[in-house]
């Protein structure tokens, strides 16, 4: 994340996963672990990277596609509620990154997570990775009952920052979709992070954010 990307004295909403944490470097820790435990194999590893990267990130969805291609004998609730309870003892926050919001904040922006996600499993990272106490504010889906792009969240963020959409900002973030659409829906400007997913087509931020920035 680079401080002098940033102009806007009004509240900055981040993305949380892949953004200030790198949530596939976690992710591929946890299938490890995953195959070890159910004695799958490390083929089982390349099949559930893949299967998360295919765009079934929910993890209901996730979950059952796992069961019924290992034959576990688990619920899928509980495989779930497993991977909830682990991740957030898999992911860190770099030390640039927190080094980036300390300036940032020192600079008089408030900074503010704004992420998608069950509340147990997302407030669990922003507390373990010592985030909760590097930002000003944090809106999650879980907690609020909306999901980005709902502008909505924004709002919610914003406000906590002591700071209004109309104020501006900047939001950063790796979706295209749900951060960088959702934050030019909420009338802010907009920094995508690239992990490398892209393949051409509009992009529509602001800026653009390299792999380093996760």
């Amino acid at each position: 994340m680079s401080v002098e990307a940033i102009d806007s004295p009004a509240s900055e909403p981040v993305d949380l996963d892949n953004t200030l944490i790198n949530l596939d470097e976690a992710f591929q820790a946890w299938a490890g672990e995953f195959a070890d435990k159910h004695g799958l194999g490390r083929e089982a590893v390349k099949w559930l990277i893949a299967l998360d990267r295919a765009g079934y990130p929910h993890r209901e969805v996730f979950f059952t596609k796992a069961r019924d291609h290992f034959a576990l004998a688990e619920p899928v609730d509980e495989l779930w509620s497993r991977y909830r309870r682990r991740m957030p003892h898999l992911v860190h926050c770099r030390p640039q990154v927190m080094d980036g919001l300390s300036r940032l904040r020192a600079s008089g922006r408030r900074v503010a997570i704004v992420t998608n996600g069950t509340a147990d499993n997302q407030l669990g990272k922003i507390q373990r990775t010592g985030l909760a106490e590097a930002v000003d504010a944090y809106a999650l889906s879980g907690v609020e009952g909306i999901r980005k792009p709902d502008v909505g969240l924004f709002e919610i963020a914003a406000k906590r920052c002591g700071a209004t959409l109309a104020d501006g900002g900047w939001m950063i973030g790796g979706h295209l979709v749900a951060d960088i659409g959702g934050g030019r829906a909420a009338g802010l400007r907009t920094i995508w992070i690239d992990r490398g997913t892209w393949l051409g087509g509009p992009r529509r931020s602001d800026r653009l954010g390299g792999r380093r920035s996760r």
